[in-house]
């Protein structure tokens, strides 16, 4: 085993590195979703040139990926952080006030991207309520409808709250009772949150996942 090896696997810095991996996947995550979404919807509704077409969908395959990256790692920080002022013990309510902290910062700011993720997590966390089926079931597709009457964005002061709300409960969910959420976003989470705090070397600390 080399050292560079034998230093990643060090368990006194496993929780710093976890940091590191969670901010990758959460990008690689981002770019996997959201750039292909883009590109569709580019194609089928885009208006103007392919050049700002383009544009528009790399503005929102990087949002996307970024704030993913950056919710991920402020949300391990503010566990550890969280763990250590409590002499190295998890509490139940530290991932909903990771969630909810980082949520606020990192995903408060409305814009389109923002919304869309936050939507998707609120539906996911008031989903987890309905009672569970005795056997696991398959996601439906949704319908598209169309409307005659303009959309009105959210009040951003009403959508940080929101935001941070939403992200709070989805990460205490997650935790406490993974059974309940949808299995797309719990397979999502499980990639995002626990895939980045396994790896054997550098090649599956920054490369690849395994």
């Amino acid at each position: 085993m080399s050292s560079i090896t034998q230093w990643l696997l060090d368990p006194r810095i496993h929780d710093y590195l976890a940091i590191v991996k969670g901010a990758r996947n959460g990008f690689v995550y981002g770019v996997k979703v959201r750039f292909p979404h883009a590109l569709i919807m580019a194609i089928l509704f885009g208006r103007g040139d392919w050049r700002s077409r383009f544009l528009v969908i790399y503005k929102a395959t990087k949002q996307h990926a970024f704030n993913l990256a950056k919710f991920v790692s402020l949300y391990k920080t503010l566990l550890l952080l969280q763990r250590k002022a409590n002499g190295g013990k998890q509490r139940s309510a530290d991932t909903f006030v990771a969630g909810l902290l980082g949520g606020y910062v990192v995903f408060g700011d409305r814009s389109a991207v923002n919304e869309q993720i936050v939507l998707y997590v609120v539906s996911r966390v008031i989903a987890s309520f309905m009672p569970r089926a005795g056997s696991p079931y398959s996601k439906a597709p949704a319908g598209v409808s169309g409307s005659v009457v303009k959309p009105i964005p959210p009040d951003p002061r009403y959508f940080s709250v929101f935001a941070a709300l939403s992200w709070g409960a989805v990460m205490w969910l997650f935790q406490h009772r993974g059974e309940a959420i949808q299995p797309g976003m719990f397979n999502s989470m499980t990639y995002l949150y626990r895939d980045s705090e396994v790896w054997t070397d550098l090649r599956t600390l920054l490369w690849h996942n395994t």
